[in-house]
């Protein structure tokens, strides 16, 4: 709050006569442009609506004339006393209100509430006179105001700036301060959720502060705990402050998300997705990140699942059709990239018709499993062991010539002859290689499953049923693929 200072009455003298001579002078040149008022441009001048508290119309006047000289557009209205002040206020939105003071029309108990109530709505300017002028001082205890001399009325525009600009300044204040608090709301809603941990750490990747949702997602107790746990044994590891560092933008701070695995208290795995923002000093030097942790373990395993039940077969647990499919597109561009071969051996179990009639389906389910077990245990590491349909088998060979491929066959069929379990199974093996047997996929697996079926023809078989050996012949889908070419 600013009180005007009081001025000497020669000084007071000099604005005043250096506005009537600047009066005067723009008088003479009335032709050329005009009175001081009209010379302003319109789209410069201020609005203001006022409102005056005030018994002497010719003061009220005066007033208008100096916000008017200061190019300030005034639209005013004017009452009697402060009860009226208050039921006009309520009517229309004021700029600033220009109370008489001291007035008999105004008493000291009610100056002191409108006082009050111009700091949160209207502000406010007392008119007063140099013997009033002590006993305003009385007043400065209970709120900001202005107060102008009636002697002193050229000081009234500078004084309606100052409080318009005080009053701009205050509601900017406070709509920060409400930014603040909605700023601080989120913040806390964002740091008490469980779901999100959140660290801070300095420009060397030092932790420096959690969050209560990442010592429970850690296993930890306290902050604390898991603060002196970190300093012994780094379990939030400075490997993820390059990556979080070369992520920030130079414009935004922000950090492009990163995926990193951490181990819990108690020895297991955590996979958590950090995101955030680098923070800088004063000085616009790097200081640290303020990172949001995210555990997505349980979400990647989802994923993992639905990976591999897109890809493998319900009932063996070998890759499926399509991931056959794709293994052998991979295998081909690696031999075209390597010049090294690779074989597909193709197993049937044979009379599988048979077990299904004459023990059941589920004993027949188990026959296909147990087959599915023995290809497994004689897979390498880079095979893919899939079924290819029904009651038929596929093994990618990576690296692996036809006469090593058919080695492998072999040992899966004495492996199935030795298997005690009943009933007694039997498989048929066919091999062809890549690319002396063929050249793509079909064609390759037409020449394993030709390979197949000769092994079938060739091999004496128990009594059957006639639509039993009927599934011994190449089916329609084969007899209409192309003869393989030439390796």
């Amino acid at each position: 709050m600013r009180l005007s200072t009081t001025f000497a009455w020669t000084t007071s003298l000099i604005p005043q006569l250096l506005s009537m001579s600047h009066f005067a002078e723009s008088k003479t040149k009335s032709g050329q442009r005009g009175d001081r008022r009209e010379c302003v441009s319109p789209h410069r001048r201020r609005p203001l609506h006022a409102l005056f508290v005030h018994l002497d119309e010719k003061v009220i006047e005066l007033c208008r004339q100096e916000l008017e000289a200061a190019q300030f557009t005034v639209q005013s209205d004017f009452v009697l006393n402060l009860t009226q002040c208050a039921e006009q206020a309520r009517l229309h939105p004021y700029d600033v209100m220009v109370v008489e003071y001291p007035s008999q029309a105004c008493k000291e108990s009610q100056l002191l509430q409108l006082i009050h109530q111009s700091v949160a709505e209207i502000p406010l300017i007392f008119l007063t006179t140099g013997a009033g002028k002590e006993s305003i001082a009385a007043l400065t205890m209970e709120g900001p105001f202005e107060y102008v001399e009636r002697e002193h009325l050229t000081q009234l525009p500078l004084a309606v700036r100052r409080v318009l600009n005080e009053r701009k300044l205050r509601n900017e204040l406070e709509e920060a301060k409400k930014a603040l608090r909605h700023s601080q709301s989120l913040y806390r809603a964002l740091a008490d959720n469980p779901t999100y941990g959140i660290f801070r750490c300095d420009a060397e990747g030092v932790l420096l502060d959690v969050n209560l949702a990442l010592v429970n997602m850690l296993g930890f107790e306290s902050k604390v705990e898991l603060l002196s746990a970190n300093l012994r044994s780094e379990i939030i590891s400075r490997h993820y402050h390059d990556p979080l560092s070369a992520g920030v933008a130079t414009q935004t701070s922000r950090v492009a998300p990163v995926e990193v695995e951490w181990l819990r208290k108690d020895g297991t795995k955590l996979k958590a997705r950090l995101s955030g923002r680098g923070i800088h000093d004063d000085h616009g030097n790097f200081a640290g990140h303020e990172i949001i942790a995210v555990d997505v373990t349980e979400q990647r395993t989802l994923e993992s699942q639905l990976r591999l039940q897109a890809s493998s077969d319900s009932m063996t647990g070998l890759a499926n059709h399509g991931r056959l499919f794709e293994v052998l597109h991979s295998e081909i561009c690696r031999s075209e990239r390597t010049g090294r071969d690779f074989s597909l051996l193709l197993l049937d179990l044979d009379g599988l018709k048979r077990i299904n009639d004459q023990h059941g389906h589920l004993v027949g389910s188990r026959a296909l499993c147990r087959l599915a077990q023995i290809v497994t245990d004689c897979s390498r590491a880079i095979d893919t062991a899939a079924r290819h349909g029904g009651d038929e088998f596929a093994l990618v060979l990576p690296e692996t010539s036809a006469g090593a491929a058919m080695l492998v066959g072999n040992r899966i069929r004495e492996l199935l002859a030795k298997d005690s379990e009943e009933p007694e199974l039997s498989v048929s093996v066919g091999v062809a290689a890549y690319p002396s047997d063929a050249n793509t996929i079909g064609t390759l697996l037409y020449a394993a499953d030709r390979a197949l079926y000769d092994m079938k023809a060739k091999r004496p078989e128990p009594a059957q049923s006639g639509s039993d050996s009927q599934s011994l012949l190449p089916t329609s889908d084969a007899e209409v693929l192309p003869s393989p070419g030439p390796g």
